[in-house]
C-alpha cells in the first residue's frame, strides 16, 4: 500500500435492505388483507371476491422473490462457509412457508401461511437495514491519511524550480518548502530555518524550530521561514504511509466478531432441522396413513423457528442504544466497540488535545523587583499584539481574561528563532526565550531564579520581558489541562478501570500533567509507531484495553485497540479509526459510555433470552411432543406465537430508551 493509495470494501448496503423493505412491507398491505388463514385466526371477514383468495400468493411469491432472494444469497455463502446463521435460518423459514402455502393453495388440506412469509420478510430486511445502517462506517480512515501529504512539489534544479509530481520524486532530490505550505516529503533540510507543526503526526502542540540538518516529516506544516529538504524517503517509506499501513495492519488482525444473534441463528438451525427430521421420523411411524397430519407437524416445527424476534432482538436494541448514545455526545461507529466497552480493564488517554486542551496557555507569571505580575503580563501583551506565535497569542488571550489594559506597541519586529520586540510607552521591550538571556549575558533576579528551574522542570515553556539590560519578569505556559479530566479519570478508578497517560512528550511533561488529573501510570516520549505496541504490551498481559485520543499519531493506537474512542474535536483519521467517538471534547463522556455499553448488553441479553425463548418451548410443542395430553400446535398458532414474540422483544428495547446517563458531577 502507497501513501496515496488505499482498498475500500463494502459490506452489505444499508440502503438495499431499506429499499427492499419499503417495497416489501407496501406489498405485505394486500397480503394482509386479503389472507383467508389471518382472518380466521383474527376471527374477521374480510374484503372477498371472485379470484381475491390468490391474491395473497401472487404478492407473497413476489415479496419472496425481491425481499427473500437476498436471504437465500446470503444462506448459500454461509452453507459453503459451513457456518450456518441467521440468513440459513430465515430462509429455511421462507423456503418452508412458500412451499407450504404454494401447496395449501393448490389444494392440499390446511391452512396458507403467506401473511407469514410477507411479514416475515419485511420484518427480516428491517431488522438488516438497522444493523447494516449501525456498523457501516461514515468514510475510510486510510483515505484520509491519503490526504495530509500534497500531491505536487517545488524541486530544485541548481538554479531551476520546477512543479512535479511528488510521486516521481527521488531519494536525494531538493525540494522548495514555501512559508505556511505543507511539507511534501521526508526529508532533511539543508537550507533555511522555521518553525515546523508537527501537530497532526506528533500530536504535539508546540510548533518546533527546525534548522540546516533536522528531519522533517511529510504533511506536517512549514511556519515562516523558507527551506529546501532533501529526500530521505518516498512513497510507502514515509512516516504518513507507515502509519498508515499500522491502521491497515491492526484494522485487519481483527478477527470477526460473531453477533449474539448470529450465534443463536446457527444453533437454533441444528435445532430446528434436527427436530424436523426427528418429528418427521416419529410420526411416519405412528400415523403412517396420515401425510397430511405429519406434514402439519414439520412444517409447525420450521414454522416457529422462524426468527421473527431473533432478527430484531440485538439491531433494535443497537439502534435505541446509539440513538441514546448520540443525545449524549456518544457515536457509536462500530457496534463491537459498543458492546466491548463493557468489559474494558484499562482506559488509556492521549496527553495531548485528550486530556489537555493541546492549546499553549499562560500557566505562571512571575515579575521582578518592583514590577507586578499583571504588570508583566500587560506590557508582553502589548509586544506580543501583532504576533502570530502561538507563545504570543497566549499571552495576549490570557490578559485579555485578566482584564489588563493593552498599552500601545509601535515598531514591532520578529528575533528569529528568539522572540519579538516592540517599542511600549517609549521603552523597547523584548519578550524572548532563555536563549536571548545566555546570548546579551543578562542575569535573572533571585526570586525567579529558582522559579525558572521549578517551571522548566514541569516541561512549560518560559519567556522573558525584557527591558534594556533588565529582565522584568518570567511567563511559563503550558497545555493546559482541561478541567474535566481529573473528574473524568477519578470517576473511572472509582468504577475499579485502571486509567492510564500515553503522550509523545517527555517523561517530565507527561508526569507533571497526569499528577494534576489523578494518573500514577505514564508512557511518555512514545512515538506514533510505538503508541500501538504500548496497547498491544497492554493486551498482552490479558487486558481489554480503550484507547482515548485525537490525532493522527492516535489512530494505530485507537485501532489497535479493544475499543477506540476519539474525541470529536480532532482529527478526521483518528475519528475514523475509531469504534467511538465523542462529539465533545469532555473526556468524561467514556464513562458514560461504560454505562450505556453495559446496559445495552444486559438489554441485549434479555431479548436474546425472550426472542429463544419462544423457540425452546414452542418447538417441542410443535412437534407433538405434548400430544398425549391432548396439546398440539397448529402452523397458523405458531405463527402467531413468534409474532407475539416480536412484539414483546420490540417493547423491551424501548424499555433502554428510560436509561439516564449522568455524568459525575
Amino acid at each position: 500500500m502507497t501513501a496515496r493509495g488505499h482498498t475500500h470494501t463494502h459490506a452489505h448496503d444499508p440502503a438495499i435492505f431499506r429499499r427492499r423493505f419499503w417495497v416489501s412491507l407496501a406489498l405485505s398491505i394486500p397480503t394482509l388483507v386479503f389472507s383467508t388463514g389471518l382472518q380466521d385466526i383474527l376471527g374477521l371477514a374480510g374484503p372477498r371476491f371472485v379470484g381475491s383468495q390468490y391474491i395473497p400468493a401472487v404478492f407473497g411469491i413476489a415479496i419472496f422473490v425481491y425481499g427473500g432472494l437476498i436471504f437465500l444469497r446470503g444462506a448459500v455463502s454461509e452453507l459453503r462457509g459451513r457456518q450456518p446463521g441467521m440468513m440459513t435460518l430465515i430462509s429455511l423459514a421462507i423456503v418452508v412457508a412458500l412451499g407450504y402455502s404454494v401447496a395449501v393453495t393448490a389444494g392440499l388440506p390446511g391452512m396458507d401461511f403467506w401473511w407469514e412469509l410477507s411479514t416475515l420478510i419485511a420484518i427480516m430486511l428491517l431488522g438488516h437495514w438497522i444493523e447494516m445502517a449501525a456498523v457501516q462506517g461514515a468514510s475510510n480512515a486510510l483515505g484520509e491519511l491519503a490526504t495530509l501529504l500534497p500531491d505536487e512539489a517545488e524541486r530544485v534544479d541548481g538554479d531551476l524550480v520546477t512543479t512535479v509530481s511528488v510521486d516521481i520524486l527521488a531519494v536525494g532530490d531538493v525540494v522548495m518548502v514555501r512559508p505556511g505550505t505543507s511539507i511534501p516529503v521526508d526529508g532533511d533540510i539543508i537550507e533555511g530555518e522555521s518553525d515546523i507543526n508537527e501537530a497532526l503526526l506528533t500530536g504535539e502542540s508546540v510548533a518546533v524550530r527546525k534548522g540546516v540538518g533536522a528531519a522533517v516529516v511529510a504533511g506536517s506544516t512549514n511556519g515562516l521561514g523558507a527551506l529546501r529538504v532533501r529526500v530521505t524517503k518516498t512513497g510507502g517509506e514515509t512516516a504518513v504511509a507507515g502509519i498508515m499501513k499500522l491502521v491497515a495492519d491492526a484494522q485487519s488482525s481483527k478477527s470477526r466478531a460473531q453477533l449474539l444473534a448470529d450465534r443463536a441463528a446457527a444453533v437454533l438451525f441444528y435445532v430446528a432441522v434436527g427436530a424436523a427430521i426427528v418429528t418427521l421420523g416419529v410420526w411416519l411411524i405412528l400415523k403412517p396413513g396420515d401425510p397430511a397430519f405429519v406434514l402439519e407437524r414439520v412444517v409447525s416445527v420450521l414454522v416457529i423457528a422462524c426468527p421473527h424476534a431473533l432478527g430484531l432482538a440485538i439491531p433494535l436494541v443497537s439502534q435505541i442504544s446509539t440513538a441514546l448514545g448520540a443525545r449524549n455526545g456518544i457515536l457509536v461507529k462500530k457496534r463491537i466497540a459498543l458492546e466491548d466497552a463493557r468489559r474494558i480493564d484499562v482506559v488509556v488517554f492521549d496527553k495531548t488535545g485528550t486530556l489537555t486542551t493541546g492549546r499553549q496557555g499562560v500557566a505562571a507569571v512571575l515579575g521582578a523587583g518592583e514590577t507586578t505580575a499583571d504588570e508583566v503580563l500587560a506590557l508582553a501583551a502589548a509586544v506580543e499584539a501583532s504576533s502570530e506565535h502561538p507563545i504570543g497569542r497566549a499571552i495576549v488571550s490570557e490578559a485579555k481574561s485578566r482584564g489588563l489594559k493593552k498599552a500601545r506597541a509601535s515598531k514591532f519586529s520578529a528575533l528569529a528563532g528568539r522572540g519579538v520586540q516592540a517599542t511600549v510607552a517609549g521603552r523597547v521591550l523584548i519578550v524572548a526565550s532563555g536563549r536571548v538571556l545566555t546570548e546579551r549575558s543578562l542575569v535573572l533576579a533571585p526570586e525567579l531564579v529558582h522559579s525558572s528551574r521549578e517551571l522548566g522542570a514541569t516541561g512549560a515553556t518560559l519567556v522573558y520581558l525584557i527591558a534594556g539590560d533588565d529582565v522584568l519578569g518570567m511567563l511559563a505556559l503550558a497545555d493546559t489541562v482541561r478541567p474535566e479530566s481529573l473528574e473524568a479519570v477519578l470517576a473511572l478508578q472509582k468504577r475499579g478501570v485502571r486509567v492510564a497517560m500515553l503522550t509523545g512528550d517527555t517523561q517530565r511533561v507527561g508526569e507533571w500533567i497526569a499528577a494534576q488529573v489523578g494518573i500514577t501510570e505514564v508512557f511518555a516520549e512514545v512515538l506514533p509507531a510505538q503508541k500501538a505496541e504500548v496497547i498491544e504490551k497492554l493486551q498482552a498481559e490479558g487486558l481489554r484495553v480503550a484507547m482515548v485520543g485525537d490525532g493522527v499519531n492516535d489512530a494505530p493506537a485507537l485501532a489497535r485497540a479493544t475499543v477506540g474512542i476519539a474525541i470529536g474535536a480532532g482529527s478526521d483519521i483518528a475519528i475514523e479509526s475509531a469504534g467511538i467517538v465523542l462529539a465533545s471534547s469532555d473526556p468524561r463522556a467514556v464513562l458514560a459510555l461504560l454505562t450505556l455499553s453495559r446496559a445495552t448488553w444486559r438489554k441485549e441479553l434479555q431479548n436474546l433470552f425472550w426472542a429463544t425463548g419462544y423457540n425452546v418451548i414452542g418447538i417441542p410443542l410443535a412437534a407433538g411432543v405434548a400430544f398425549g395430553a391432548g396439546i398440539l400446535l397448529p402452523p397458523a398458532l405458531a405463527a402467531l406465537l413468534m409474532s407475539v414474540s416480536t412484539i414483546i422483544v420490540a417493547a423491551n428495547a424501548q424499555l433502554l430508551r428510560l436509561l439516564t446517563l449522568r455524568r459525575p458531577v
